[in-house]
């Protein structure tokens, strides 16, 4: 048995780990600088913009270095981004509660359009904020090519739906591990199918709007 590879396996193990486990405190700790309501978003944005140089090679990148910079580079358009979505998440709830709620046959047709909408917003989430710290685009565009690049690639946004569902669903049951591993999975599972989705799309189309 090749006991010096096995040690060298087992230790760049304990290395990424450590990195992931760094990495979720640093969102946890910054959204709570920012009082949660205004930190949440820059925080999320910058742990993606270091899952994205991992995902792009950049594995020796000095973690805080590159978080810290996202976070206050980002800080205002981030959180402009965040009120976007939640103020549509809003609005969808409320249609959902309404059409739930109302004794009308016709209103209540509107269940399933409004269930496919939620759906696809839902959808373009997993690829908002990854074309965020991939691109310099204006917010418009974010939101726009997010739609286009979940609905030229099904199979990856089936994937990150599932798959971080799963994920969510595993780590509700350990509470206490969430503080070392919970947003930063996401990130890594979301951000690598969403780069292997740009790359392809830039190799195939030239429609994707660049700012």
């Amino acid at each position: 048995m090749d006991t010096s590879g096995f040690l060298g396996s087992l230790n760049k193990l304990l290395e990424w780990i450590s990195r992931l486990a760094f990495l979720n405190l640093l969102w946890i700790s910054f959204s709570l600088l920012g009082l949660v309501i205004f930190g949440f978003f820059p925080a999320t944005v910058a742990m993606f913009a270091v899952a994205r140089k991992w995902m792009l090679g950049d594995e020796e990148l000095s973690i805080f270095k590159t978080f810290w910079t996202a976070y206050k580079r980002e800080f205002f358009k981030s959180n402009l981004l965040g009120i976007i979505l939640i103020a549509i998440g809003l609005i969808l709830y409320i249609d959902f509660k309404f059409v739930l709620h109302s004794s009308n046959s016709f209103v209540s047709i509107l269940y399933v359009p409004l269930f496919i909408i939620t759906l696809i917003f839902i959808s373009m989430i997993f690829y908002i904020i990854p074309i965020f710290v991939h691109y310099e685009m204006k917010m418009n565009q974010v939101i726009k090519n997010s739609f286009f690049v979940m609905i030229m690639n099904p199979q990856s946004t089936f994937y990150m739906l599932v798959g971080s569902f799963g994920i969510i669903f595993v780590l509700s049951y350990a509470p206490p591990i969430c503080i070392l591993y919970s947003g930063n999975l996401l990130a890594l599972f979301i951000m690598k199918p969403a780069t292997t989705a740009f790359e392809k799309i830039n190799h195939k189309s030239k429609w994707f709007v660049q700012g």
